[in-house]
């Protein structure tokens, strides 16, 4: 798979008002563990990157950086898959989710707010 096969996403996970740094990293690890279980090619915090990979962002704690194939329509599950998370958690959380300096934040919403949101963002970087 060469460079330009793969493309990578900034995930900034935004707790609720009350959650303080240990609870934002044990969502962070949470968050991490199940996008592992994906068909992505790296999770990892910027700071762990690899040599010679770059991130969007400086190093902070509920940051992610997702690195995945352009084909084969993973993104779209990625989308999913954060967005099942942040059903699933008892705070009312927020992802950032930046792709080529476009970002879209993802939070509870109605069904079909979530879902106009996500199908217009994957259509972009899909």
């Amino acid at each position: 798979m060469t460079e330009s096969d793969t493309r990578s996403a900034l995930l900034r996970l935004e707790p609720e008002d009350e959650a303080d740094a240990e609870e934002l990293d044990l969502l962070a690890r949470r968050l991490r563990a199940e996008l592992g279980e994906l068909d992505v090619d790296l999770v990892a915090v910027p700071g762990e990157l690899p040599p010679g990979a770059k991130a969007a962002d400086p190093v902070t704690i509920g940051s992610l950086v997702v690195a995945f194939s352009a084909a084969g329509g993973v993104f779209p599950g990625l989308v999913e898959t954060l967005r099942d998370w942040l059903g699933r958690q008892a705070g009312k959380h927020k992802i950032k989710v930046t792709v080529d300096g476009d970002t879209v934040e993802l939070e509870r919403a109605t069904p079909a707010e979530r879902q106009q949101l996500i199908d217009a963002f994957v259509r972009r970087h899909g």
